[in-house]
């Protein structure tokens, strides 16, 4: 499976063993049966749920419980950069 993953303030130096550093997004290609979820991710980058306050998989705001697929891009945020976001919905 392929995702790409995009570390951001403290947690870029996370990636460093994956060559995801620098803020720049990388490819990352996992075998499917090991990721499952948000969560299975912040785990093989050893980041700690207390350290994040953002997830968003596909540019949407998402939980660690949300399912990976092939394709996929993940954004992570640390707790420094706390963000306020309002997710628009279509009025029709």
């Amino acid at each position: 499976m392929t995702i790409k993953i995009k570390l951001y303030g403290d947690l870029r130096g996370k990636g460093s063993q994956f060559n995801i550093g620098n803020g720049l997004t990388s490819t990352l290609n996992i075998e499917i049966d090991k990721i499952k979820t948000v969560l299975d991710i912040i785990d093989k980058f050893s980041i700690k749920e207390k350290e994040i306050s953002h997830v968003f998989v596909n540019c949407k705001y998402s939980g660690l419980e949300k399912e990976v697929k092939n394709g996929d891009q993940i954004g992570i945020f640390p707790k420094r950069m706390g963000l306020l976001f309002v997710e628009m919905r279509d009025p029709f």
